[in-house]
C-alpha cells in the first residue's frame, strides 16, 4: 500500500500545560513542510481553546481516556475514518502510543525505548525515532519528524492573540504602557519561591528599571499572589481572575516575565517574551525557556529531591536563590532585550515597514 497523495497527520499530547505548548512546533513544521496537509491534534478538553490559538492547525479533538468509554470508542472511530498518513506521539505514555495506534494510520510514530515515561508504550509504534544529544523537550518532539523527512526544523511558535482584554487590564493596572509579569505559583511547593523574595524584586525592578510588576495568579492563588503585593512595598499590583488565554494575552504586553518552572513561563516564552526563570527541583536544560537570550537561575545542581513534588530535605533548594541574584538577571535580559528591539526595528524600517504590535506572533528559535 502507498501513502494517500493528500498527507493527514494526528498528533498526541494530551496534556499538560506547559507539555502542549512544547508540542507546538512539531504542528509548525508539519504545515511548513506540508502546506495542504490535514493536521488534527488530540488534546485533553481543557487544552482545546489553547490549540484554537494556533494558527495552521485545523482540528483539536478533546479526548480523555479517563471517561465516558463509549465517548472513546466514538473518538476513535471518528479517527480511524480520517485514514492519517501519521501519527506522531509526543507524550510516550502506554495510554498515549495507543490512541496513535488505534487511530488506524499507515505509521505509528515515537521515541524508542529508552527515551519513553514508559517504556511499553513503544510496542505500538511503526516507526522511532532517536533525538540523539537534544536535550529540550521541543527539540527532542521535533526529532519525531525524521521518518516524514524533516530534519532539524526551527521551533516556531505561529500563535493569533484573539483577545488582548486582559493585556489592556494589566497596562491599566500598571499604570504604563508595559510592565514586569511576576508568576508566583506552582503546582509542586518547591517550585515555588517565597512571596517575600518576589515582592522585594518587585521593589529592585521598579528602582532599576521604572518598571511596575504585575502578579498573576490562578485558581487557589489568591493569597499567594496577595502576598507578593503586601511584600512590594506598592511596586506591584495584583492581576484580576485570568484564564489560561488571558496569561497569553498579558504575557505579550510584558516586557519580561519573571516565574518558576510551571505553565505561565512556558506561555510567555512562546509569545516571545523576554523571561528569567527561577529553577529548583526540575531541569531547566529539558523544561526551561528555549531562546538563547533568556536567563534561567537554577539551584538544580544541588538538589536533593529531583522531580519530586515535594521537598524532603527540610527547605527547598529554590530558596537557595536571592533577590539581588534574580533582580540582576532582570535587569540583564530587560537589556538585552532592548537590544533585540533595536534591531529587529531597525531592520524593519530599512524594509520600509510599519514598526507596530501585531496580534500575529510568530516566535521562531533555531
Amino acid at each position: 500500500m502507498t501513502h494517500p497523495n493528500i498527507h493527514r497527520f494526528l498528533i498526541i499530547r494530551l496534556g499538560s500545560l506547559g507539555d502542549v505548548i512544547h508540542g507546538i512546533p512539531v504542528a509548525a513544521a508539519l504545515r511548513e513542510r506540508f502546506p495542504s496537509a490535514r493536521i488534527d491534534w488530540l488534546v485533553d478538553p481543557r487544552y482545546v481553546q489553547l490549540l484554537g490559538l494556533v494558527k495552521g492547525l485545523n482540528a483539536a479533538i478533546p479526548v480523555d481516556p479517563r471517561r465516558r468509554p463509549l465517548a472513546m470508542l466514538s473518538t476513535i472511530a471518528g479517527l480511524r475514518r480520517v485514514k492519517y498518513t501519521a501519527a506522531i506521539d509526543l507524550q510516550g505514555l502506554l495510554k498515549s502510543a495507543a490512541l496513535a495506534r488505534l487511530a488506524g494510520g499507515w505509521q505509528t510514530i515515537g521515541f524508542p525505548r529508552e527515551h519513553l515515561r514508559e517504556s511499553s508504550a513503544g510496542m505500538f509504534y511503526t516507526d522511532r525515532a532517536h533525538p540523539g544529544d537534544r536535550r529540550h523537550v521541543i527539540f527532542k518532539n521535533l526529532s519525531l519528524l525524521a521518518p516524514l523527512g524533516i530534519k532539524q526544523p526551527p521551533a516556531s511558535f505561529p500563535l493569533k492573540l484573539q483577545d488582548r482584554t486582559a493585556m489592556e487590564e494589566a497596562v491599566n493596572r500598571a499604570g504604563a504602557d508595559t510592565y514586569a509579569l511576576i508568576n508566583p505559583g506552582a503546582a509542586w511547593p518547591n517550585k515555588r519561591w517565597p512571596p517575600d523574595r518576589f515582592g522585594a524584586l518587585a521593589t529592585a525592578i521598579r528602582k532599576t528599571s521604572g518598571l511596575r510588576s504585575v502578579v498573576v495568579w490562578g485558581p487557589g492563588e489568591q493569597k499567594l499572589a496577595t502576598a507578593v503585593v503586601e511584600a512590594s512595598d506598592g511596586n506591584a499590583v495584583l492581576s484580576p481572575p485570568t484564564t489560561m488565554l488571558d496569561i497569553f494575552s498579558m504575557a505579550a504586553g510584558a516586557a519580561v516575565m519573571v516565574s518558576g518552572d510551571t505553565g505561565p513561563l512556558q506561555i510567555a516564552a512562546a509569545v516571545g517574551t523576554p523571561v528569567v526563570a527561577l529553577f529548583g527541583p526540575t531541569q531547566s536544560e529539558r523544561n526551561g525557556p528555549w531562546s538563547a537570550d533568556d536567563i534561567t537561575v537554577s539551584r538544580t545542581e544541588r538538589c536533593r529531591c529531583l522531580y519530586k513534588r515535594k521537598c524532603r530535605s527540610g527547605s527547598p533548594c529554590i530558596e537557595d536563590i536571592g533577590v539581588e541574584e534574580v533582580g540582576e538577571a532582570v535587569r540583564v535580559r530587560l537589556e538585552r532585550a532592548a537590544r533585540q528591539i533595536g534591531l529587529r526595528r531597525a531592520d524593519l524600517w530599512a524594509q520600509g515597514a510599519d514598526v507596530n504590535l501585531d496580534q500575529d506572533l510568530d516566535v521562531r528559535v533555531d
